[in-house]
């Protein structure tokens, strides 16, 4: 069984920069050091509006028990470290889990 952990935030363009450098630099190292039994990856997604830049992150885990033991009993809350809040405007205060049915390779 897989599962894939679903988010969405949300912060400005004159943000969107240093935010994903924020991710990539700094959160997504600090997700990987932690060792989470049956954590396998996580994706990002940029999209440009407007006015805003939404982000989305996918993270990949062998069960609801990986996602469990990664962010607790309360496990759809979201995992949002300060750093990323002083640059969001705003974001999903929970993660959807979905299961994933299949997935073809090309």
């Amino acid at each position: 069984m897989t599962i894939k952990r679903i988010w969405h935030g949300w912060t400005s363009p004159e943000n969107a920069d240093f935010y994903e450098s924020l991710l990539q630099k700094e959160i997504f190292p600090g997700i990987e050091n932690r060792n989470i039994p049956g954590y396998r990856s996580i994706e990002l997604l940029r999209r440009e509006h407007d006015h805003e830049v939404e982000f989305v992150t996918i993270m990949t885990f062998d069960s609801i028990q990986n996602v469990i033991d990664f962010q607790g009993k309360d496990y759809t809350r979201c995992y949002v470290p300060q750093s990323a809040r002083e640059v969001l405007s705003r974001w999903d205060e929970h993660s959807g889990h979905y299961l994933l049915r299949e997935e073809r390779i090309y």
